[in-house]
């Protein structure tokens, strides 16, 4: 029996845990703090050791200091939560795995890595702990999507024509500040923008000066805006840096200052990069390589750029960066629960595809984000012409299909030219 909290919602990772705890000795779950780690690994293990329990002024924190080994006994799978206050326990499960039997033994969670380079000297585990990233949840898991539309049934061509439930502006402006944390599903919108607010102050507060004694809260506040007012975006390192400034005669943040508080919330999984695709050109076609950089969760995005619901709903532009990033949010994870990849393109004459889906066996997906149904038709065409330009190429592998994702469009459907028009509240892996 494992120990399924009481209220649990199913997330898409659960099915990936299962595969994977058949093929590796532990598994890893990184992710941000709060994103629902340990209710996940609580429902895939029969037993659990807590680091961060206070009790007896944190007694399973220092008998872990003294014997990482002995946190290890009980029934398994067995889940240590936040083992990275107590890194020698990576080296433990590795060493308990490599001296055993059997698959699925170990969960290990984890809101930070214990450093930003391997300065440690921890071994990486390869071969023996399978590492898996969880995000927050997708609008699948909290509901707010109807499923009605696979990911996956698109690769295999799956013939679309279903009503989708009505969405309005207002919906989708409330879904962006909310966002996909498990603790505000339920708040109003409102108070969802406040609780992501006291999320960055935690962040700025607590995190950095554990993770990086001596760092400006005041830059790591610049930091997150400027990714804010760039989501969605190719903006570069120069863009981010001159951005930053607090007055416009201060002077552009050096890069080393750039790199260094990028890694600290690399280090709190934090930033997710969508790298560019490739779809194996051979030619003398260049294509982009600069990936674009998203905070971990749109509401984020949208409490540090101090943008409530009905502010949102003024500035529609912002509102169209802010839908684009919760589509790829989800896009990401639907991907990633298919063991895909999420990408975008970008080649140097300029053609753009929003979201690129890439299976492993090769197949991949292109899609564009329009925020309404203004504009589904252009969108369409574009995907088109890009897909008939790649495809006259030799060397490249042409998308397996096109699709247009909406966000207040009624209806779920295939075109004439074979170009699927989705409303994110109607997808699913």
């Amino acid at each position: 029996m494992t120990l399924t909290p009481d209220d649990y919602m199913p997330r898409l990772i659960d099915q990936v845990i299962a595969k994977r705890m058949r093929s590796c000795g532990a598994v890893y779950i990184k992710g941000p703090k709060y994103s629902g780690k340990t209710w996940t690994a609580r429902n895939n293990s029969r037993s659990a050791y807590n680091l961060e329990d206070p009790r007896e002024d944190y007694r399973n924190r220092r008998l872990a200091r003294f014997d990482p080994f002995s946190v290890l006994e009980g029934d398994e799978p067995r889940m240590i939560d936040e083992w990275q206050t107590v890194p020698a326990i990576w080296d433990a499960v590795r060493q308990t795995v490599d001296g055993g039997s059997g698959k699925g033994r170990f969960i290990l969670c984890g809101s930070s890595t214990p450093d930003d380079e391997g300065s440690s000297g921890l071994h990486t585990g390869f071969g023996r702990i399978c590492t898996l990233h969880m995000h927050t949840m997708s609008l699948f898991e909290t509901g707010d999507s109807d499923g009605s539309v696979s990911l996956y049934g698109m690769f295999e061509g799956d013939d679309v024509r279903t009503a989708s439930k009505e969405t309005s502006l207002e919906q989708i402006a409330s879904y962006i500040v909310r966002g996909g944390w498990p603790a505000n599903l339920g708040l109003d919108p409102e108070d969802a923008s406040n609780a992501a607010e006291s999320l960055i102050d935690e962040i700025v507060e607590n995190d950095l000066p554990r993770i990086s004694p001596g760092a400006n809260e005041g830059t790591m506040r610049r930091l997150i805006r400027s990714l804010a007012r760039n989501e969605s975006t190719l903006a570069t390192d120069k863009t981010i840096r001159s951005d930053m400034r607090r007055f416009p005669d201060d002077g552009v943040i050096d890069q080393s200052t750039l790199v260094k508080y990028e890694s600290i919330l690399r280090r709190l999984n934090l930033i997710e990069e969508q790298p560019a695709f490739n779809p194996n050109l051979r030619s003398s076609v260049r294509v982009g390589k600069s990936p674009k950089r998203h905070l971990a969760d749109p509401s984020l995005a949208a409490s540090a750029l101090n943008v409530g619901p009905k502010a949102l709903l003024r500035d529609h532009e912002t509102l169209g960066f802010l839908f684009e990033s919760l589509c790829q949010h989800d896009l990401r994870i639907y991907a990633e629960t298919l063991g895909g990849r999420l990408h975008h393109y970008r080649d140097a004459d300029g053609r753009e595809i929003d979201a690129v889906v890439e299976l492993r066996d090769g197949r991949w997906g292109a899609f564009e984000i329009k925020l309404t149904g203004i504009g589904i038709d252009e969108s369409a065409h574009n995907l088109a012409r890009i897909s008939e330009y790649i495809s006259r190429d030799p060397g490249a592998t042409p998308p397996t299909f096109l699709c247009v994702i909406c966000g207040t469009e009624p209806f779920a459907y295939r075109r004439e030219d074979g170009v699927y028009v989705v409303p994110i509240t109607s997808l699913r892996e």
